[in-house]
């Protein structure tokens, strides 16, 4: 399955998709070994350094293997200051990269704004995930849209929280 054959509709911008919020905001993810292709990024102060070159690689090797899932999505775990592990959703293994799985519950809430509210979206998932009597395991970031189509599109960001 190639990118174009998905329900991932980037026409409107030819780069990235527009974010429907009610698909992610509020759900409950049970995974069992989910695959995804696993790849990192150098960042300064959680800003990715060398995101274009990574995603790119990354998308041109899922294209090849035609390993792209219905609802194309990636997670972003912010590892340090200085780097993070890009997972992008895939339907199989991918020949030649890092393939992981993910595995647990996760809860979800979409949020849009600049990412300067990252603080309060991070508060307002904590708040999310303990009311509903659990803690968070793990953080990961759906950043939706990048910051050119975002001027365009909504600045978009679901957050993943691993729960126990």
């Amino acid at each position: 399955m190639k990118l174009a054959d998905t329900k991932y509709d980037n026409r409107e911008t030819g780069c990235c998709a527009a974010l429907d919020p009610a698909v992610w905001d509020g759900k409950t993810l049970t995974w069992t070994g989910k695959p995804f292709v696993k790849s990192h990024m150098r960042a300064l102060f959680h800003v990715p350094l060398d995101f274009g070159a990574v995603v790119g690689k990354v998308h041109a090797a899922v294209e090849k293997s035609e390993a792209y899932p219905e609802q194309p999505f990636w997670l972003s775990d912010e590892v340090s200051l200085w780097r993070s592990d890009f997972y992008l959703a895939v339907d199989r293994d991918v020949t030649g990269m890092e393939n992981a799985a993910l595995s647990g519950t996760f809860l979800t809430k979409a949020f849009e704004g600049p990412y300067r509210d990252v603080g309060k979206w991070i508060a307002a998932m904590r708040e999310h995930v303990a009311a509903q009597g659990y803690q968070i395991l793990k953080l990961y970031f759906f950043y939706a849209t990048c910051p050119k189509c975002a001027k365009r599109l909504g600045n978009h960001v679901v957050l993943f929280a691993k729960v126990a």
